[in-house]
């Protein structure tokens, strides 16, 4: 049967599986009918030109699509189909040409990814295309910027401002915060805050470099946010920084994860969020060095800040305290008085667990409430499992060496993982192989360069993990020349059949068979 014999609602549904290119090549193409249909359906109300949609955009720095394409669909169909555009995804490559037409007479939303920072400055610049757009009709805009070599902070103060002062209309900002391990970050402490901030923007996500950065916006121009959602990279703070007391009243949704440990969770955080009186909804992912302090717990949570917060409907939480008790000793909560701590004060379901004293530690605690609504997660050895559909990213680390259990249990418990992070330099002996394969559907980003080699190992020998999808890998060059045995072993042993990325802590001289281990690359 002919693909063109189909009905139309078959072929729409087709269509739609298919790559946004692919589907322009088609109309440039096939028959009349099939052209009709494509561009007198809704396909292009949400317009993606660009190859790059998710954690590949890492690392593909370069599109896929051939000029020679991009130039005839610019030419023959985008003229047909400016005015049913009301979303649109450019990247850097396909940018110079969809903003050759400035005809876009329904956008409102506009996503600008995987951009070199220089390169987005210039086309804020200079693209007066682009200039107009942002300034007479997008509402809602999302901004990537890719990685790049720099040594330290990856940051660019000039391109916020600069987005600030054209966006006239801007209700909604995501600015660096659309992928998780993306390096760039935002820091707020020497900018100027002379540009005019839009009175209509009410919703920001963004990715700063510290906490007091977060301290920083809430007390600069953005007076009139309702929504914000913060990641923040590192743990440093500047001392000389003074909490201001100042109410938040407008803000309704507050969303704070801390991808490093912070060491201030007291005399920043918690004066922070009683700023915040009118929340409604609260979301904390935190990870808490305390000395001299007990675990984070139900009680401490409410009397610090949640009782401020009258209108506070939904708290969801993921909050690990590890505790440092150098001098003076602690008597620290066990994992029965945790949960007696959130008993009659309002929570909803709160998992807590206990690892004591790891070595040097006094221990660390864990809580956090169900249901689980992040992509992060964080493990060790008293993981007491669950079922995680939303998280993305997990951190597995541990002093000891990693139960055999654990990783059998991590592929059940998060069916949906794509981001996967091993630290462990202590490895039990391997007596004998795995008796069951495991496998990880989804994972695309494997980070073992703090692992131990058996865990590594364990992770790249097919015979014991199955990794369909793996693209991106951290790893050791000194331990990829071990497992591999200077690139002797068998290379079909490996799950390196689908790597894009091989990121290593130094250049080496490729040996001829390379390419056998690496296809792709």
């Amino acid at each position: 049967m002919n693909i063109y014999d189909l009905p139309d609602e078959i072929l729409l549904i087709i269509l739609q599986k298919l790559d946004m290119i692919d589907v322009f090549y088609s109309c440039i193409k096939v028959n009349r009918r099939f052209n009709r249909l494509i561009l007198d359906s809704f396909f292009f109300r949400d317009l993606n030109m660009t190859t790059i949609n998710d954690i590949n955009s890492l690392y593909d720095q370069t599109s896929s699509i051939d000029s020679k394409v991009l130039s005839r669909i610019c030419e023959k169909i985008l003229p047909r189909i400016y005015d049913q555009t009301y979303r649109l995804t450019v990247d850097e490559y396909s940018a110079k040409y969809m903003f050759l037409a400035s005809n876009y007479s329904k956008l409102y939303s506009l996503s600008l990814i995987n951009f070199q920072k220089e390169i987005l400055h210039q086309y804020l610049t200079d693209n007066l295309n682009l200039r107009d757009l942002l300034t007479n009709q997008i509402t809602h805009l999302n901004i990537d910027i890719k990685n790049t070599n720099d040594v330290g902070f990856n940051t660019s103060p000039e391109i916020l401002p600069k987005i600030l002062s054209l966006c006239k209309n801007l209700i909604d900002l995501n600015f660096c915060g659309m992928f998780p391990e993306r390096n760039f970050v935002v820091y707020l402490k020497d900018l100027s805050w002379n540009h005019c901030i839009p009175s209509t923007l009410v919703k920001l996500t963004i990715k700063l470099a510290a906490l007091t950065d977060c301290l920083h916006l809430l007390d600069g121009p953005f007076v009139c946010l309702s929504t914000l959602i913060i990641a923040v990279k590192y743990s440093f703070h500047t001392t000389e920084y003074k909490n201001s007391t100042k109410k938040l009243p407008k803000l309704k949704y507050f969303s704070l994860t801390a991808l490093s440990f912070v060491n201030h969770y007291d005399d920043l955080i918690v004066p922070l969020l009683r700023r915040m009186i009118n929340l409604e909804e609260l979301k904390l992912y935190l990870l808490v060095n305390r000395s001299y302090s007990n675990y984070i717990d139900g009680i401490q949570l409410y009397d610090q800040f949640l009782i401020y917060m009258t209108q506070l409907k939904n708290f969801a939480f993921n909050i690990t305290s590890e505790i440092h008790d150098k001098d003076i000793k602690i008597e620290l909560q066990s994992n029965e008085e945790i949960q007696h701590s959130f008993i009659g004060r309002g929570y909803s379901q709160v998992v807590s667990y206990i690892n004591s004293n790891p070595f040097a530690l006094d221990g660390v605690c864990y809580i956090y409430s169900l249901p689980y609504d992040f992509e992060y997660f964080k493990i060790d050895n008293t993981f007491q499992g669950g079922t995680f559909y939303k998280v993305r990213k997990l951190t597995m680390v541990e002093r000891t060496p990693f139960e055999d259990r654990l990783f059998q249990i991590i592929s059940q418990d998060f069916p949906f993982l794509e981001i996967l992070h091993v630290s462990n330099s202590w490895s039990k002996e391997v007596n004998q192989p795995w008796l069951t394969l495991i496998t990880f559907p989804h994972l695309k980003f494997l980070n073992v360069k703090y692992a131990h080699g058996n865990y590594t190992l364990r992770f790249l020998l097919k015979r014991y993990m199955n990794l369909p999808r793996l693209s991106n890998l951290v790893i050791d060059y000194s331990m990829l020349m071990l497992i591999t045995k200077n690139f002797t072993y068998d290379p079909t042993y490996f799950n390196f059949d689908k790597l894009k990325c091989l990121d290593m802590d130094q250049l080496f001289v490729r040996p001829k068979n390379f390419h056998l281990y690496f296809p792709l690359l």
